[in-house]
Order: C-alpha cells, then sequence, then structure tokens
C-alpha cells in the first residue's frame, strides 16, 4: 500500500515538473518502423515512432536503450524507455526509439563479454536514424536532440564525438543518461561537438560517476549528480536490487533502480534542456 502510495505521488511529481502553460499535444500510437540506411554500418535495425497528431514539423529526440535492449521479453518497450517516449511524445516532441538489437539477433547484450554490436556501431544507428527523420515531413530536421541511457549514453558520447556527423542532419543538444566514459575518457582529442550534459548518480557501481566528472570538467561538458542514486534512477517504479551476471562490472554485479528525487529532478532537467534548444510544437 505504501509502496503504490509512493509511487502514486512521485509519477504526479514528475508530470507537473513537465507540465506545459497550454494544452498537452494529442498523440498517436507507437509505430513500427524499419530504418535501411548506408550510415548504418550493422545493416537496417528496427525503431518505435511516436508523434504528436498533427501535420507537424515537430521537434524530434532520438532516444537510444541501454545494453538490455529496447524491448523486454514480452516484447514490450521497457518502462523506462517508454516512459521519456510518453513524456517526450506528450510536450509535443516526435521520439524515434532506436532498436540496434533485435533486427541483429540480439535481444541484450549486458552479459555478453565480446560484443559484436559497439558503441561506434549503434553511433552509426544515430547517425540513420537522423537522416531518416531529417527526411519526414513531420518534423523538422533542423530541431533534433539526441538521448540516451548506459550503453546508449555512451553510443551519445562517440555520436557527438569531433569528426562524426559533420555534414547533413545534425543533433542540436544531447543528453547522457550515466554512461561509462573511460574509453572515451582516453581520447585525447574528444570534444563534444554538440552541447552536452551527462546525468549520473554518485552511488552507481555500474558505471561509477568519476570518469565523466572528469571528462567534463576537461571537455566543458554539462555534469549533473544526483546524491544517493544507483545506474537506471529515472526508472519509473522499479525497486532498488543488485542486477547480476554483468559482462562489464567488476565483480559482475551493481545495483539497480528508481531514486524518485533523482526521477523528478531528471525529468525537469531534461526537459528545460530540450525546450531551450529545440522548442516546442
Amino acid at each position: 500500500m505504501a509502496q503504490n502510495l509512493v509511487a502514486v505521488m512521485t509519477s504526479a511529481l514528475a508530470l507537473a515538473l513537465v507540465a506545459l502553460p497550454a494544452p498537452l499535444a494529442s498523440a498517436r500510437e507507437p509505430e513500427p518502423i524499419t530504418i535501411a540506411s548506408p550510415l548504418a554500418s550493422k545493416g537496417p535495425f528496427t525503431a518505435q515512432l511516436l508523434r504528436p497528431d498533427g501535420p507537424g514539423p515537430f521537434p524530434a529526440i532520438v532516444a537510444l536503450h541501454g545494453c538490455s535492449g529496447l524491448l523486454n521479453a514480452k516484447g514490450e518497450v521497457r518502462s523506462r524507455e517508454a516512459d521519456w517516449a510518453q513524456l517526450l511524445q506528450a510536450a509535443g516532441y516526435v521520439v524515434l526509439l532506436a532498436d540496434s538489437f533485435n533486427a541483429r539477433g540480439f535481444r541484450q547484450i549486458c552479459t555478453i563479454k565480446d560484443r559484436e554490436i559497439t558503441e561506434e556501431d549503434r553511433a552509426d544507428d544515430a547517425a540513420a536514424a537522423a537522416d531518416w527523420l531529417g527526411r519526414q515531413p513531420f518534423v523538422d530536421k533542423a530541431r533534433l536532440g539526441l538521448l540516451g541511457w548506459s550503453h546508449g549514453a555512451q553510443t551519445v558520447l562517440w555520436t557527438v564525438r569531433p569528426g562524426f556527423m559533420t555534414s547533413g542532419t545534425r543533433f542540436k543538444t544531447a543528453v547522457a543518461f550515466y554512461p561509462g566514459c573511460r574509453q572515451v575518457a582516453r581520447l585525447p582529442d574528444w570534444q563534444p561537438s554538440t552541447p552536452l550534459t551527462i546525468l549520473m548518480g554518485s552511488a552507481d557501481d555500474w558505471t561509477q560517476p568519476g570518469p565523466c566528472r572528469e571528462l567534463a570538467q576537461r571537455t566543458g561538458a554539462r555534469f549533473i549528480e544526483y546524491p544517493g542514486a544507483y545506474h537506471g534512477f529515472d526508472t519509473p517504479n522499479a525497486p532498488v536490487r543488485v542486477r547480476k551476471n554483468l559482462a562489464k562490472v567488476r565483480g559482475e554485479e551493481a545495483h539497480v533502480g528508481t531514486d524518485p528525487a533523482a526521477r523528478a529532478a531528471a525529468i525537469r532537467e531534461v526537459m528545460t534542456i530540450f525546450a531551450a534548444a529545440l522548442g516546442r510544437r
């Protein structure tokens, strides 16, 4: 009973934080699509497209899932990605949830040490997704944002790297939730070519915040740290638990789960970032 009350209050607070001064845009049902593009080095991939009702053109967000994949065992979009997509769609954004795994024979890669799909590969998917959105009449290709979580957030770092996406459709701003920054931090010339914000929990023991904090200090990227929050703190209604068999984590386990205060603050932060860079309807 108490947990349910907390969940309801948390959801209400999150929605209140993103309330618009005008009525929310009505929305269409998610649409499955396939993107076949020469920009996608691993071949065609699928995606879920969410868009507000009306002709547009609308600002748009490309969203990149974590190592668990976009879909759960029932073939449904995972709660974190679905929740964010619905919030963004309701605020007047087109959202493209790119699925880098399923069309290529993978459901998840969290437990796989030698991965056949890397963050660099997925950066190609992000570029292909941006190109596809830029050719849709209901999208304003001059107002595209990028959002990613964990492995998808690491992909964000590769997507905004110098010399990538220097022509054609480009992202105006990017947000990365709890990426692993060690690999990118080793690149002496890495500098975000797009305004970048990194959001992390101070207690994250999956992708520890230290390397990202140092990377931000060195490169000028924005870094926001939420006290006491674990990996996946923005997932709705997910009790904190220890996740095991993680191939890329020391000890192969880490805490994951919702931090209501950090989640609400992150929703407010991300909505502010996108509204400032991309506007709304």
